[in-house]
Order: C-alpha cells, then structure tokens, then sequence
C-alpha cells in the first residue's frame, strides 16, 4: 500500500465522517420544531418510548444526538429518567438504519434495478438536486434539504473512497495479521469501543468496519466484537454531555452505559460459548457490507429484548448508584447541550418562559389580594417571586441570545423575539406586584383609610385587572390567539376606569374627603394597576401577531381597535361590567 493510498483512504475518511456529520445536523434542524412534542408526548409507556427513540434516531442517523437530546430533557425536567430510559434504548435500535443505507454500496450486480440500488450509481443525482437547493434557494427548509442530500452523497463517496483505498489490502499478509488479532474477542470489543470513543459516532465507525470488510479480510469471529465494543464506545458522547447537569440528567447518562455494556457482557459470553461448543462456520467466513449491517441490528435488537422489561431495575440502580445529595439542583436549568438542536432549545425555553410567567402571574395575584387583606407574609413572598422572576429573565434572556447566534429558521427566529419581548413584560409585572405591596405597606405604616367610595371605586378596577390577568395567563399557557383578542378591549375599559378614579379622586380632594397623603398613594396603585394591563396587552400583542408570523405587535392593535366589530362589542361589555358612577 503506497502513501498515495493511504492518503486516499484519509481523505475518503474525512469526507466520510463530514458528510454523516452535516447530514446529521440539517436532518436534526428539519426534524427539531417537532422532537420537543414527540419525544414529550410519546414515551408515556415502554413501547411508545422505545419505538420514539427509534423513530427519532432513524430520522436524524444518530443515536449519540438523541441521547445527548434525552439528557438534556432530562436536565430540565421535560423527561423523567424513567421515560428516558425507553427512549435511549430505541435509539440503540434506530441507529442500526445507517449501516443498512451503506451496506447498499455492497451490491454489485449487472441487473439494471439492483444497480440502481447502489449509491454510486444515484448519489450523483442526489448531489445535483442537493447544490441546487443549496446555492439557489432562500427558503431555510429547502436549504437543510439541501445540505442533507449533499451529506448523504459527500458520506456515501467517502464510503466508496475508503473502500477502494483499502481494496489492495487484501493482499498485505501484515494487514491480515492485523486483523486476526481481532479474532480475540476482548481485543475486539476493545477495539471497537476506542475507535468508537473517539470519532463519538457508533454509525461512523460501523461504516469504516464496513469500508474495511470490503477486502473480505475480516471475518464475522472478528466483527461481532467489534460492533459490541462500538455500542459502548458511542456512550462517551452522552457522558460527556452530562457533565455539569443535574442528578437526573447524569443517571440518563449512565443508564445508556449500564445498557450497552451489560448487553455486551452478556451477548459476548453467549458468543464465546457458542463460539467454543459448537464453532460455527459462519464465524470463519469474511463478513459482508450487509452481514455487518444484519449483526448491529441483531445485537441492539437482543440488548433491548433482555433489558427493557427491567427498565425499572436500571433506575433504580442509576439512582442507588448515582444517588441524591444535600445540595439545591441549579436555578431555572436552560440545558445548553440542546443548543445544537435549535428548535428542541427553543422549546426548552419556551417552557422555562412559561415557568417564569406563572412565576409573575402569582405575585401580581397575591398583590391584589393583599389590598383587601393585609398580610405582612404575603408582602414578603411578593418580593421573593420578584426577585425569582428578575433571574429568570436575566437566564433566559442570555440563553436566547445563545440561540440566536446558532444558525435558526424564520420561524425559530420569530418566536425567540416573541419570546425576548415577553420575559421582559413578565418581569415588569412582577414589579408592579412589589410596588402595590408596597403602596399597601405605606397606608399601614401611616395608618392611612382611603374613603368608603374609593374603596368601592378601587375594588372594581382590582377586580377588572384580575379579570385581564385571568385572560392573559390562559391564553399564554395555551398561546391561544383567539383568547388574546379579548385583553385589549379590557385594557381599554382599565384605561378609562384609571382616567375616572383620578377625576374622582381630585373631586374628593376638594371637598375635604380625602388627605393628601392618601392622595400620593392612591395615584400610586392607579398607575401601577393600569400598567399591569399595559402589560398583559403586550404579552396578548406578541401572541397574536406570532400567529400571523408578525411582531409589529403595536400595527396590528391598532388594527383590532379600528377594524373589528368583535372588539367594540367585547368593549361595550366590560364597559357595562366595570361602569363606575361619578
């Protein structure tokens, strides 16, 4: 073998792990905006886990990137360890797809249609189609479908490079010497989880096995071990991944080790004992493309069958081994391993949005209680919420900018600035929620009353915030559009109200009905109140115009109030609930 060949068969290594690599990436963003929902609402019980861990895995050709996906879930309380469990060993089965789509490069026929079968003979087309998509479409869609079919061609010529460069190795007696020590299976296992370790893709290394079965120099006494040893070899990646998480996340982790390496402990015992009583034939005979194909599937396939009836059994091992300490679990957990997934890191943080939301939504709620009932414990968890409320705005506010800077779709894009803009009304809303207690604090310090009629006045304004509050907080938990559009009338009957009570109130000024410290404090509540709904009309703004795919959120409230007649009789009615007589 000249230093040509070796050259030659690098350099088909590389254009091989790149074309698996950015294949796996653009089926990953194709792919992403649905995992969160698939992957959270199918693993509800064991059949359901495996087969979406084996649906998403065949779907973006990487069992490593669903399970780095799972820890992170897992590290942010979207997964439970037990669903995760499910969903891993799937994954060990779906990655088996990729060494099937490059044992199609084994056929070697004259017949017309299996010709057609081998890649060399379509992957040119592929390419073709995909730099068109690539260079000459705008659409991000078209783009990734692209960049994926480009992948599949660039890893399929790498295959074909590697296996031609190989090719004259057959004839090397040092080469097959080599290879015979892998006929020890320690030494196979070994092997195949090193390679595995380091290229971090089981897929990857299944397929250079392959490249080098093309010589018909490794027989199946060799391979098999060395498929067992790359299972365990593409568990580093998950452990990597879980390096910093939670407790949970790390269990994830180790469950998928525990998986591979006592199938393997297994299988191999199994394999020597068959391989020592009975010395099949076959394990002599040079394995094929498709043969290494049939034994990674038939070995991940066996794994699952012995241990997913013990999922249970592997929790709880991961827990004992693995097991809770003293300390709190981070604050508001944004995984950023999920950042390589933009749209799964999107939902990730839409529900942490949603946490901070409820977050705000109680302190606001609290506060208003709080006006008709004094109560200094109360006061103090209002202030606590807020201070809850301002980190999380402050993570999820460095997360998206994170995001934003990896390659995202249109839409991705829209909803992180829908969501930016949202953190933002939800944190003031929370200090608003200080500042009435506040207000509340300062008539009970001063031993301030305000008159029978202002109370009976700031009682129906209270009330028609709670109510705009109540709207808000259903229609941003079910982004719901169609909720949406009944805040902004209610906000407008709030704005009037504030304009009435102020009049009302300089009226009482001057008759001598009220102090004007009370005054101060008064004016005080009226703001922050009818800023709370300014507040909630925003969020409400962001929610309808996301689901026109537009955020010039202030365009399209103007356009409600002067277009819809649903608005002026959803304005006529609050109007009428929260009529106040001066």
């Amino acid at each position: 073998m000249s230093v040509f060949d070796v050259l030659t068969m690098l350099g088909g290594l590389c254009m091989f792990l790149f074309g698996m690599n950015i294949m796996g990436q653009a089926l990953e963003r194709r792919a992403g905006g649905r995992l969160h929902t698939v992957l959270g609402k199918l693993t509800k019980n064991k059949a359901a886990g495996f087969f979406t861990g084996l649906g998403v895995t065949s779907i973006i050709q990487s069992s490593s990137a669903t399970t780095v996906m799972v820890v992170g879930f897992v590290n942010s309380g979207i997964m439970t360890l037990k669903q995760a469990i499910n969903v891993i060993m799937g994954a060990n089965v779906g990655t088996t797809v990729t060494a099937w789509i490059l044992s199609l490069g084994g056929i070697d026929s004259d017949d017309l249609v299996l010709k057609l079968l081998n890649p060399t003979s379509f992957t040119p087309v592929l390419a073709l189609i995909g730099i068109v998509f690539y260079m000459f479409c705008k659409s991000d869609k078209k783009h990734d479908n692209g960049l994926i079919l480009l992948g599949f061609a660039v890893l399929m010529f790498g295959m074909d490079t590697m296996s031609g460069a190989v090719a004259c190795l057959a004839d090397v007696p040092e080469f097959t010497n080599i290879l015979l020590m892998f006929e020890n299976p320690i030494l196979g296992v070994l092997s195949g989880a090193i390679l595995t370790g380091i290229i971090q893709s089981s897929s990857a290394s299944v397929g250079i096995l392959q490249a080098l079965a093309a010589t018909g120099c490794i027989s199946y006494g060799a391979a098999i071990p060395i498929i067992m040893g790359q299972n365990i070899g593409t568990c580093v990646t998950a452990i990597l991944s879980s390096v910093g998480a939670n407790k949970n996340a790390k269990r994830a982790a180790f469950v998928h080790l525990l998986f591979n390496v006592i199938g393997t402990v297994v299988w191999l015992t199994v394999f020597c004992i068959v391989n020592a009583v009975f010395n099949p034939a076959l394990f002599g005979k040079a394995a094929s493309l498709a043969g290494i194909a049939a034994a990674h599937s038939a070995f991940n396939i066996l794994c699952t069958m012995l241990l997913l009836p013990m999922t249970g059994l592997l929790e709880k091992l991961a827990v004992t081994i693995i097991h809770d300490d003293e300390t709190k679990e981070k604050f508001a957990e944004l995984d950023e391993r999920l950042l390589a997934a933009p749209s799964v890191a999107l939902q990730q943080c839409k529900s942490t949005v949603l946490e901070m939301g409820m977050i705000a939504v109680e302190g606001i709620e609290i506060s208003l209680d709080v006006i008709d009932n004094y109560d200094s414990e109360k006061i103090s968890k209002v202030k606590y919420l807020e201070d809850k409320t301002d980190k999380y705005e402050d993570i999820i506010g460095e997360y998206l900018v994170k995001l934003t800077g990896h390659r995202i779709s249109e839409n991705d894009a829209l909803e992180s600035t829908k969501l930016h803009k949202m953190i933002g009304d939800f944190e003031r809303l929370s200090d608003h929620s200080v500042n009435i207690t506040e207000s509340v604090q300062e008539l009970k310090d001063k031993k301030i009353k305000f008159s029978p009629q202002a109370e009976k006045e700031l009682s129906i304004l209270v009330s028609a915030v709670k109510e705009i509050l109540s709207i808000t907080k259903k229609a941003f938990e079910t982004n719901d559009a169609e909720m949406s559009m009944r805040i902004e009338p209610l906000e407008q009957v709030i704005d009037e109200l504030k304009e009435k009570l102020r009049t009302s109130h300089i009226r009482r000024l001057s008759k001598g009905e009220c102090s004007i410290e009370a005054g101060f404090v008064w004016s005080d509540l009226l703001h922050d109140l009818e800023r709370i709904s300014d507040h909630c009309s925003n969020i409400a703004g962001c929610i309808i115009e996301a689901s026109h795919n537009d955020l010039t959120m202030h365009e399209g409230l103007r356009g409600i109030r002067s277009d819809s007649t649903e608005f002026f009789e959803k304005y006529k009615e609050y109007q009428e609930k929260y009529r106040i007589v001066l």
